[in-house]
C-alpha cells in the first residue's frame, strides 16, 4: 500500500470516528475538483456551494459504506457530489417542459466564435441554460451518461432527456453565436 492509499484509509477512518479533523482534511482533498463540479449544475457560486456541502454531508453520513474495492474514493464523492447537484435541480425545478424530442435546428457556429471564447466564457453560457436542461447537458456530454441513465437519475422519460439535450445544444449555439458576434 502506497503512503498515498495509507494516508487516505486513515481519512476514511477518522470520518468513520466522526473526527471533524479527519472530514476537514476529506473537504480540503477534494474541495476544488468537487466545487468545480458543482458549478457545472449551478447557476452561481452560492448554488454550487449548498450542492458541495450538501453532498459532503451525504458523504459523512455514508462514509462507513465506502468499498475501495468497487471504486476509487474520488470517483465515490464525485457520484455523490453529482446526485446532490441533481437533487437540487430537481427541489428548484418547476413545472419544466416534457415536450418529445424536435428536430434540432442546424445553426451553423463558425469555428472562430468558439476559439473567441474562454473556458470560462463558456460555462458561463452553459450556467445560462434552464436547470434540467443544464443538468442533462453536463450529464451527457461531460459526464457521458446515456439517456437512459440520465432519465433513471432525473426521473425523466429518454424522450425529455434526448429534448432537453437538444434544446440544450440550440440554446448554446445560439448564445455562443451571439457572444462571438459582440467579441
Amino acid at each position: 500500500m502506497s503512503k498515498e492509499e495509507e494516508h487516505i484509509l486513515r481519512i476514511i477512518e477518522g470520518c468513520i470516528k466522526d473526527d471533524r479533523k479527519a472530514q476537514e482534511q476529506l473537504y480540503r482533498s477534494y474541495y476544488r475538483a468537487m466545487m468545480t463540479l458543482c458549478l457545472r449544475y449551478t447557476k452561481n457560486e452560492s448554488d454550487a456551494m449548498e450542492a458541495l456541502n450538501s453532498g459532503f454531508y451525504k458523504v459523512y453520513k455514508n462514509i462507513s459504506r465506502y468499498d475501495s474495492q468497487k471504486a476509487s474514493l474520488y470517483t465515490w464523492l464525485r457520484t455523490i457530489i453529482i446526485n446532490s447537484c441533481l437533487d437540487m435541480v430537481k427541489s428548484n425545478q418547476q413545472t419544466a417542459g416534457t415536450g418529445e424530442l424536435e428536430q434540432a435546428a442546424n445553426i451553423h457556429v463558425p469555428p472562430d466564435a468558439i476559439a473567441a471564447l474562454s473556458a470560462a466564457a463558456i460555462l458561463q453560457l452553459a450556467r445560462a441554460l434552464p436547470p434540467t436542461t443544464q443538468a442533462v447537458f453536463n450529464l451527457y456530454v461531460i459526464e457521458g451518461y446515456t439517456h437512459k441513465e440520465i432519465a433513471g437519475l432525473m426521473m425523466i422519460s429518454e424522450g425529455t432527456s434526448k429534448w432537453h439535450l437538444s434544446e440544450a445544444r440550440k440554446k448554446l449555439q445560439t448564445m455562443i453565436k451571439t457572444a462571438g458576434n459582440h467579441e
